[in-house]
């Protein structure tokens, strides 16, 4: 698969996140391998792949969990190998789960962690609660809590002080369909108003789709495309492939694989699959006619995202 990449239009302006040549290898296994790209300020970026292709690993080498066996990470213009405090300064996130005093209260929480960075205020904690839902819980023990409530006190502590990065791995996870329509206006909010470079990561396209202006997609370690997701769904909605109904479908491939050869797929039992051209399926009824056979139906099949996705990865699995 060849490496592509859309430059966005901005191009002068400066990447807040540089990811260069970074790998990262785990004894034989190569996690992450030789993967690039930049994240923007004012954009919320996807980071998609099957569970295991390497998502979070890279996540955490940019949290400073993980060093990279190779390669560079610059956060806001700082080398994060040699300038490691005033980099990670400049970033917020959520790793897996946030962790929190279960015993003490959301606000609780958040003025514990905000002695952590200067100048994060009373009004800067209640700012927060609020853009995430919950000033009406903030004096209720974590405990009390549900899933997708500690997801989203997780979403306000790394927001607290006002990073120029956030970062969010698998951010959807324990949310109910609301608190997940609360995460993607949060996330646009911060990206799209106050110019934050919001990256999330996520095995769910769906998600993706409804959240992020551009998407990376990796598998195996392996930065396969970067792309828009206008893009990649005019790609879904470009994509040519017909259902032909036939009397003899393995007859109707023995035709058209001598005129089209490694377009026939899916072969059913009245039914075959080619993916051709709009100009040429008439060309294609013609032959099939003329050589005997009988045509049932010509229908186009629609492709969908997920379709696209499996197409770039090459549809395989990864475990963790």
């Amino acid at each position: 698969m060849v490496y592509e990449e859309i430059k966005m239009s901005a191009s002068d302006i400066r990447p807040a996140l540089q990811i260069q040549n970074v790998t990262k290898t785990f004894g034989r296994k190569t996690a992450v391998d030789n993967v690039s790209f930049d994240l923007y300020p004012g954009e919320v970026f996807g980071f998609l792949g099957p569970n295991g292709a390497g998502k979070t690993t890279i996540i955490k080498m940019v949290m400073g969990f993980f060093r990279p066996d190779e390669g560079t990470i610059i956060i806001n213009g700082f080398n994060r190998k040699t300038h490691y405090e005033a980099a990670m300064a400049s970033i917020g996130g959520i790793v897996e789960n946030p962790e929190m005093y279960n015993t003490l209260s959301a606000r609780l929480n958040l003025k514990m962690y905000a002695r952590l960075h200067k100048g994060v205020t009373s009004e800067r904690i209640d700012e927060v609660l609020e853009l995430v839902g919950l000033s009406d819980r903030a004096d209720d023990p974590v405990k009390k809590y549900s899933l997708g409530m500690k997801q989203r006190i997780g979403l306000a502590q790394a927001m607290l002080h006002h990073p120029k990065v956030l970062i969010l791995d698998e951010p959807t996870n324990g949310l109910d369909p609301a608190g997940i329509h609360l995460l993607r206006d949060v996330l646009k909010k911060l990206a799209h108003e106050e110019g934050v470079a919001v990256m999330v990561s996520s095995h769910l396209l769906s998600e993706m789709q409804l959240m992020c202006d551009r998407i990376g997609i990796i598998s195996h370690g392996k930065l396969l495309q970067i792309c828009s997701i206008e893009d990649l769904m005019q790609k879904a909605q470009s994509s040519s492939v017909y259902r032909i109904k036939a009397s003899n479908p393995s007859k109707a491939k023995e035709i058209l694989s001598e005129v089209y050869p490694n377009r026939i797929s899916n072969i059913g039992s009245d039914t075959l699959d080619i993916e051709i051209d709009e100009t040429q399926i008439n060309e294609c009824v013609r032959t099939l006619v003329a050589s005997g056979s009988d045509i049932l139906g010509v229908q186009k099949q629609e492709s969908t995202l997920e379709d696209i996705f499996l197409e770039i990865t090459g549809g395989g699995s990864e475990n963790e």
